[in-house]
């Protein structure tokens, strides 16, 4: 039985507006977005949402909330929607690491990947046929569209704050879905390529 996931970004934050390198920090939305969450929490209220999940980080959970009190629903939350692990590059000013050299404690796009590909097999395993809003992160939302699609991170457009993205898939076309593939075979899904620059640039997420 296939699962129907509305993937979607948390709201805007007080570090995504100063351009500050979250990673798993915490987070709080600002006012922009608290007001972003609303209008998700709209757009989606006359949807049968049967679950709710969130990243355990805080901002995540604010936006989940907002999207789950329509429907009367509790948020779950996991780790493995958790935002990439920046390293020492977290609470850096993002315009100031242009041509530095990477430390080697950022999470690596390989591990990023097999946690995206483990949240899509908890998600549709744990909730077969039921519809899902999952409320995550922009490098890690773009992961899992990237093992989605069996395309390159790079050819994933980057999410906006508060956007959504539909997916459909079940566990069995989750379990087959190689890494490798996702890093190296061209996209299947067009509403998740674009233009955005490659999964090596940081942005405020």
């Amino acid at each position: 039985m296939k699962t129907k996931i509305f993937l979607v970004r948390h709201g805007e934050t007080i570090d995504n507006a100063r351009q500050i390198m979250q990673g798993q920090t915490q987070g709080e939305l600002n006012e922009k977005g608290r007001e972003q969450a609303l209008q998700v929490a709209a757009r989606l209220a006359e949807e049968q949402i049967d679950a709710v999940i969130a990243s355990d980080l805080h901002r995540a959970v604010q936006t989940a909330e907002y999207i789950a009190q329509p429907h009367h629903l509790e948020v779950n939350t996991t780790a493995l929607l958790r935002e990439r692990d920046w390293g020492s590059f977290t609470g850096r000013f993002i315009p100031g690491l242009k041509g530095e050299v990477w430390p080697d404690d950022i999470e690596s796009e390989e591990a990023l990947l097999l946690r995206a590909r483990a949240f899509l097999l908890y998600i549709t395993a744990t909730y077969p046929g039921k519809k899902v809003v999952a409320v995550g992160h922009g490098i890690f939302n773009k992961a899992v569209l990237a093992v989605y699609a069996k395309c390159p991170m790079r050819e994933v457009q980057r999410m906006m704050n508060a956007e959504v993205r539909i997916l459909t898939a079940s566990a069995e076309s989750t379990a087959s879905a190689a890494v490798t593939a996702a890093l190296a075979a061209p996209a299947t899904m067009a509403s998740a390529k674009g233009s955005s620059a490659a999964t090596g640039s940081a942005t405020a997420e």
